[in-house]
């Protein structure tokens, strides 16, 4: 079984690209800064996780999440291989996304307002920015 569960913040703001098929597919890639449970002095205190999102998933990485947004996971592991331009081959190691949901408040993560959906309700619902009235695609 290949699966992956993270929480942690956003390095940076997801890079999007649209593949250039039939679909115009989104891809969405981020990197995860997850802390590390337990750890000694002098060794790193976080991991930096590469993670990739398709369609629906990429489209909502895109619209709602930000660097430092604290968001939690799950997707499996991918690994893959490229030659690069100085014809070196190059290992690469991605989650692929298959769901992804915030996992603090607003206020708790400092986002400003209107800059990203956050779960409030004690329900589990979503509550949204000012000014946007739709469901959103977790998946």
């Amino acid at each position: 079984m290949n699966k992956v569960i993270l929480m942690g913040r956003l390095c940076a703001d997801p890079e999007v690209r649209y593949a250039q098929n039939q679909n115009q597919t989104a891809i969405a890639r981020y990197r995860l800064a997850v802390d590390r449970r337990f750890h000694r002095d002098g060794d790193a205190t976080a991991d930096f996780i590469s993670c990739v999102a398709f369609g629906k998933a990429a489209e909502f990485a895109e619209k709602y999440l930000r660097q430092g947004t604290k968001i939690a996971i799950t997707g499996r592991i991918q690994t893959g291989s490229y030659t690069n331009r100085e014809g070196q081959k190059v290992y690469t190691t991605d989650v692929v996304v298959e769901e992804q949901e915030f996992a603090e408040s607003k206020g708790a993560s400092g986002n400003i307002e209107g800059s990203a959906p956050q779960a409030t309700d004690p329900d589990g619902f979503m509550s949204l920015p000012d000014g946007i009235d739709e469901e959103l695609p977790f998946n």
